[in-house]
């Protein structure tokens, strides 16, 4: 079964949905591979205007596949695909949307943060706590930088706990905040009246709001994924991942 289901309607819209719910669809390299595939499907079909990005089961996506992340031989691989995976979104010709429930975290709320629209269901937790697990959040930087404030960013990932909806809305990290039962017919909603946009000049919005920043997504991230990697090969990270899948404190808040 893929770990990326793909679904097209009638009205030039594309559902991706990450397919791991027994997993809270942690993103191991599969589904990465899939769903780099699927976004880069998506964005050269010319039929298509809108990409909504979605969770099954119980969450919208945990980030990381931890267990896989212990093998560090995997580690370069993984942070590459992700690093893929956040400039697609961002750099698609479509206007992407993420739908999200029960939980946004880490490299799932990297996903979310990729977006250019993100609806998020009440209660839902969203959260980056990377150094908690002796890692950075390196390639998220990227677009919390052009999203927050930085003295928000900066208790996000300092932190590093997780917050519920309504305060990521209040920071301005979500759209809209609505009952779990709506969020893809408030997603679906918001592309009706992209779809009412003409599409050339959507896409020429997008570019040009990308434009107007001083460095391009795609430097940024390069940049961010030297600092992900150092910390990803350290000594912190392999403790950190082991104490996070052995459900235990990390070695470094031992007295």
């Amino acid at each position: 079964m893929p770990l990326v289901q793909i679904e097209k309607n009638d009205r030039r819209v594309t559902i991706l949905t990450l397919n791991r719910p027994e997993r809270r669809n942690a993103l191991s390299l599969q589904l990465l591979s899939e769903l780099v595939s699927a976004i880069k499907m998506a964005s050269d079909d010319p039929d298509r205007r809108i990409l909504i990005l979605r969770g099954a089961g119980a969450a919208f996506c945990t980030g990381l596949d931890l267990k896989e992340a212990a093998d560090q031989t995997k580690a370069h691989d993984t942070a590459d695909l992700v690093a893929e995976t956040l400039i697609a979104l961002s750099q698609s010709r479509l206007v992407t949307m993420a739908a999200v429930h029960g939980a946004a975290v880490a490299g799932g709320a990297g996903l979310m943060s990729a977006c250019d629209y993100v609806v998020a269901a009440e209660k839902t937790k969203i959260g980056y706590p990377e150094v908690r697990r002796g890692l950075v959040a390196g390639l998220v930087m990227t677009f919390l930088r052009r999203q927050l404030r930085e003295r928000d960013m900066r208790e996000l990932l300092l932190g590093s706990d997780l917050i519920d909806a309504e305060r990521a809305h209040e920071i301005g990290l979500v759209n809209r905040v609505v009952p779990a039962e709506n969020v893809m017919a408030e997603a679906e909603s918001f592309a009706e009246k992209v779809l009412q946009g003409a599409p050339s000049a959507v896409v020429q919005t997008k570019r040009l709001i990308e434009e107007l920043w001083g460095r391009s997504v795609k430097t940024d991230v390069q940049l961010a994924l030297h600092h992900h990697m150092q910390a990803r090969s350290s000594a912190e990270a392999s403790e950190g991942i082991a104490a996070f899948n052995e459900k235990r404190a990390p070695n470094w808040l031992k007295t």
